[in-house]
């Protein structure tokens, strides 16, 4: 893990001082009385573009963990769970703040012979406008930083994006290789390491040839060896600490170490996964604040009473399909305290009581035991990372086109992900300065857990093997659901999948809605009628009959 957070703060005033000297709408005219992008300082854009795509990640990551049950989804209906006006800031984001930046950039970099800042530019570029795609489908790209002159751009075929991302990642590949006059001021993902980022830009085209089907430049890539293979190389962002001017901390934590607790609630069906199978990462992931939940049992085995104001479902039957699936309704022992995929209930005064966002990824508390409330400073401080592609998805992404082949063929990659999301996890308790680290789980817990998983890969059928596999990349996958929603259409699975509380919550989204403030202002921009679209990729059989679970 690359220890660049000490410089997130300077980044970022540099990306905010920046951004004062332009506009900051969407208005892309020139303002008279501010700089023009040939008067600016390349490591600012640079700053900019890269704290920028950080936040984008961060934010539809958690869209995709939500939809995949990796987190919690506050809405019975997922025809009305993402309004297109909440992605909005998102969008904004990713074409002002990041392309129309990186476009800026690039000029002024090129004449300089800067060229590792207009590789950075054009790898992060083909990321964002790929994300956009696997989010939203056909999306304007070549006609969309025109500014006055375009003011109405129309979409490209994700096909087409695609083609252009994978040779602005060749593009981006030759720059990382030349010999640059001189480096960025500050490089937040690697600091510096040119080979590393080769190994990123690569790994990102094995994420591309994924999602097209195309195995064999797929393993001409893997046979290449020059990918992140290792957690060393993962590509991933580092929040600081600092709160004010500027917060620099994991956007989550930020919304859940307050001093009135958490404002998220976990995933039961993740919660729920990870206890029941002892699984060594879950008190990173979490923080209980409490050591029982209403309506179940607490860490000693003894009943804990409902509670209709803190926790009302825990006085609820629950629904039929949850009967009938054997599925965890509204309570979880052991003080793991969430909420039910479609759960759209009030908030009441469970902030401290709550089960908090912990360590890992977002740097606050590691679970010890001592379910004291959270409160701002705690833990790490936020100190957390935003994952963007890990060594461990790789092993999961070779264990998927194993097991197209032969479900049985794709063990070894899954216990090779395991172990380096394991081990990888396991160095963010020391971000915990006040932790009782003798609850780490002991290497014996780590082996008993991944030798748990290996055993029952074998005892299953091959949709029992599938199963075991999408959850543990779901599991691996915390802090950045892409992949995870990704995945969940390119294969169905798992398909056991804690389903959503409202009986007929309609179609699963196959894609979002465009954002209400493209497709209110942009006539060339149809909104769509509904969030069944499918991208490009996305060959699945349609409604209902894909995905299983809704």
């Amino acid at each position: 893990m690359k220890n660049i957070f000490k410089y997130l703060s300077i980044g970022l005033l540099g990306g905010v001082l920046f951004t004062g000297c332009e506009t900051s709408n969407l208005d892309l005219t020139e303002n008279p009385n501010a700089l023009t992008p040939a008067q600016a300082d390349p490591d600012f854009y640079l700053n900019e573009v890269q704290v920028r795509f950080a936040r984008v990640v961060e934010s539809l990551g958690e869209t995709g963990a939500e939809v995949t049950r990796i987190e919690w989804m506050g809405s019975r209906n997922y025809q009305n769970a993402y309004s297109p006006s909440g992605f909005d800031v998102s969008w904004e984001d990713a074409y002002q703040e990041v392309i129309k930046n990186a476009r800026d950039l690039t000029p002024i970099a090129q004449e300089a012979g800067l060229t590792h800042h207009v590789a950075i530019a054009q790898l992060i570029e083909a990321y964002t406008m790929t994300l956009l795609v696997d989010y939203f489908g056909d999306v304007p790209y070549s006609e969309a930083i025109g500014g006055a002159d375009n003011l109405n751009p129309a979409p490209d075929s994700g096909t087409d994006i695609y083609t252009a991302a994978l040779a602005l990642t060749d593009q981006a590949i030759a720059n990382f290789n030349s010999n640059a006059l001189a480096d960025p001021a500050i490089d937040f993902y690697y600091d510096g390491d040119w080979d590393a980022w080769v190994k990123a830009a690569n790994t990102l085209k094995l994420r591309l040839h994924l999602n097209l089907g195309n195995t064999s430049a797929f393993n001409s890539i893997i046979s290449g060896g020059n990918y992140i293979a290792s957690t060393d190389d993962d590509w991933q962002f580092q929040w600081g600490s600092n709160q004010v001017q500027p917060d620099t901390r994991h956007p989550n934590y930020a919304q859940n170490y307050t001093v009135t607790g958490g404002g998220d609630y976990a995933s039961i069906w993740m919660m729920n996964l990870m206890d029941t199978s002892d699984d060594p990462r879950i008190r990173y992931y979490y923080y209980r604040q409490n050591e029982g939940t209403p309506g179940s049992n607490d860490i000693d085995g003894d009943p804990v009473a409902p509670n209709e104001e803190t926790l009302d479902c825990s006085l609820q039957s629950p629904p039929a399909q949850y009967t009938a699936g054997g599925f965890p309704f509204c309570t979880l022992d052991n003080g793991y305290w969430g909420r039910n995929h479609g759960n759209d209930s009030g908030i009441p005064p469970d902030g401290l009581l709550r089960t908090a966002v912990g360590v890992y990824p977002q740097g606050g508390q590691f679970d010890d035991n001592s379910f004291g409330e959270t409160s701002l400073g705690t833990g790490g401080g936020g100190a957390g990372i935003t994952p963007v592609i890990l060594a461990s998805t790789v092993d999961f992404w070779r264990a998927e086109l194993a097991m197209n082949g032969s479900p049985a063929a794709g063990k070894p990659f899954i216990l090779a992900g395991i172990d380096k999301s394991i081990m990888k996890v396991q160095t963010f308790a020391s971000l915990d300065a006040t932790a009782d680290l003798s609850f780490e789980p002991s290497a014996t817990d780590v082996s008993d857990f991944i030798a748990s998983i290996d055993a029952a890969f074998d005892a299953a059928d091959d949709e029992g093997k599938w199963n075991i596999m999408a959850e543990q990349f779901f599991v691996a996958l915390k802090g950045n659901g892409h992949d995870a929603y990704n995945f969940y259409r390119r294969t169905g699975y798992p398909t056991n999948l804690e389903p959503n509380l409202e009986p007929n919550p309609g179609a699963f989204i196959r894609s979002f809605f465009y954002p209400a403030n493209a497709a209110n202002t942009n006539s060339s921009l149809a909104q769509k009628s509904g969030v069944t679209d499918q991208v490009f990729w996305d060959t699945n059989p349609s409604s209902p009959t894909f995905p299983v679970a809704n």
